[in-house]
């Protein structure tokens, strides 16, 4: 089952509802770091999409929805000649989804600019958080595996020259194309990169570049991706990336982690 909460009092009662019949469930944003099983999941999924998705400017703070797209912040705010936000402009996430994980690219990352959020609890009541309390590090937050709910997000950033933002925008975003497998479906960067290294260059060190299982690849192109390379199952893209866990610690005794969440 999908539920689309349409408001943040909608989301709140929802949750409040799941909580007194003791029900789990998973919470959704834009998809894009989230690989789903082809069976599905065997509990409901609340969905935050566009409908929470409004946004608010206050001079050089931005109050926004949780829901909305980044990469359509990112536009809105160059729009008025604020900067800070450049290097989230290609990440194909939701605002909320990019605070969960500390979403970042290009020497930027979400916890450079978040002043607050405010967040539901699994009882659906609201609460508010200051920057200092979320716990923001690499690909993490207070709220990883939380069953909590990013409702909306403060950004604080800083007034700049619109055409300058723009130029930054698109010289990043032609980096994007130019060094990622985009012209291939993905669930994005598949791992992690290791402390002091990268996960590339440790999965090409391995002789793992191009590898395919079934319909799934590492990208030729960009190995620290799996690709749907030919109409790949769910299983077919585990099987990759088990098989380079596998081979790059034997080959560089480095564990390599997911930054792609599972469902299984």
């Amino acid at each position: 089952m999908l539920m689309k909460p349409n408001s943040a009092e909608c989301l709140c009662e929802l949750m409040a509802e799941f909580e007194r019949n003791n029900e789990r469930y998973k919470v959704m944003g834009k998809g894009s770091n989230l690989l789903i099983s082809d069976n599905g999941v065997d509990c409901p999924v609340i969905l935050i999409s566009s409908d929470l998705g409004k946004v608010v400017f206050h001079g050089d703070e931005v109050i926004c929805q949780a829901g909305m797209p980044l990469i359509s912040l990112c536009k809105e705010v160059a729009k008025i000649g604020l900067s800070g936000l450049e290097f989230a402009y290609g990440i194909p996430g939701s605002v909320g989804g990019a605070v969960y994980m500390n979403a970042g690219a290009y020497g930027g990352e979400m916890k450079d600019i978040v002043k607050s959020c405010t967040y539901a609890d699994e009882k659906g009541i609201l609460h508010s958080m200051e920057r200092d309390e979320m716990d923001l590090s690499y690909r993490h937050s207070f709220f990883s595996g939380k069953p909590y709910v990013i409702v909306d997000v403060t950004l604080k950033l800083k007034n700049g020259d619109k055409k300058a933002i723009t130029e930054k925008m698109q010289e990043l975003m032609s980096k994007r194309i130019e060094k990622q497998p985009l012209e291939y479906p993905s669930a994005g960067s598949t791992f992690k990169r290791p402390k002091g290294d990268f996960a590339g260059r440790l999965i090409e060190s391995a002789g793992m570049k191009g590898f395919t299982f079934g319909g799934a690849q590492v990208s030729e192109k960009h190995c620290g991706f799996v690709i749907n390379k030919s109409n790949a199952s769910f299983n077919d893209v585990i099987s990759v990336i088990k098989t380079v866990k596998t081979r790059v610690k034997e080959t560089s005794g480095k564990d390599l982690e997911c930054e792609v969440i599972i469902w299984e």
